[in-house]
C-alpha cells in the first residue's frame, strides 16, 4: 500500500480566499476523503467562525502554523541530490519497490528537523505518518514498511545508491562483458541466433 503524497501548504486562506501574510498564524486540517488525504489551509479569524474542526465528516487531524513567504529569487535548476529531492522524487513515482526506502529517508529528514510528524494514523492495519516540511509546509505521508533486522542492510544499500546516483543510476557494467574482439564470433566459432 502506497500512502505518498505531497500537499504543498497553501498560500491563501481555503475559506475567505485572502492571501496569507509572512509569518501569519494560520490552521491546517486534514481529511480522509475516499481513498486519499486532504490539507485544508485556514487563517485564524476564519477557523474561529468554522468552529471545532472534529466534528466534520472525514476530519483526521489539525494543526496550527506559521506562514512563510516563499523567496523571491527562484531556485537553481541544477541541484545535488538531497534526501529531501530524492524523497520528493520517489513519491512522483510512487513504486512499490521503492517503499522502504522513502520510509527511511522521511525518517531521516526528520532527524534533521526538516520535517516534522504531524500525526500518526492506521490505515488498512498499516502505519501512516503524516509528514508537514518545517520551512515550506508541505505534506508527505508516508506508510510504515513494517522493516525487519534481516532487511536493513539492503534498504541502508538501497537509500546510499539512491543518495549517491538519484533513481537514474549509470548504467552498470557486467564483468561478463565480452569485449568484441574476444567474442564468439570473432573467434571464429559459429554462433546460433534463436528467434521465438
Amino acid at each position: 500500500m502506497n500512502e505518498w503524497n505531497i500537499q504543498s501548504r497553501a498560500h491563501a486562506c481555503e475559506a475567505c480566499t485572502l492571501p496569507f501574510a509572512d509569518k501569519q498564524p494560520y490552521r491546517t486540517i486534514l481529511f480522509e476523503e475516499k481513498t486519499e488525504l486532504r490539507r485544508s489551509d485556514i487563517c485564524e479569524p476564519c477557523a474561529e467562525k468554522a468552529g471545532d474542526p472534529r466534528s466534520r465528516a472525514g476530519f483526521i487531524s489539525h494543526w496550527h502554523g506559521i506562514y512563510e513567504a516563499p523567496p523571491a529569487h527562484p531556485v537553481e535548476a541544477i541541484q545535488k541530490e538531497t534526501a529531501e529531492t530524492v524523497l520528493r522524487k520517489l513519491i512522483e513515482q510512487n513504486e512499490p519497490r521503492y517503499v522502504a526506502a522513502a520510509y527511511i529517508l522521511a525518517v531521516m529528514l526528520e532527524r534533521k528537523r526538516i520535517l516534522k510528524v504531524k500525526e500518526q494514523l492506521k490505515r488498512d492495519g498499516q502505519r501512516v505518518f503524516i509528514y508537514e516540511h518545517a520551512k515550506t509546509g508541505d505534506i508527505f505521508s508516508i506508510a510504515d514498511p513494517n522493516l525487519h533486522l534481516d532487511q536493513l542492510e539492503q534498504v541502508q544499500h538501497d537509500v546510499a545508491q539512491l543518495l549517491e546516483h538519484g533513481l537514474n543510476p549509470p548504467p552498470v557494467v557486467s564483468e561478463a562483458t565480452v569485449p568484441v574482439e574476444e567474442s564468439p564470433a570473432a573467434a571464429g566459432v559459429e554462433t546460433e541466433i534463436v528467434q521465438n
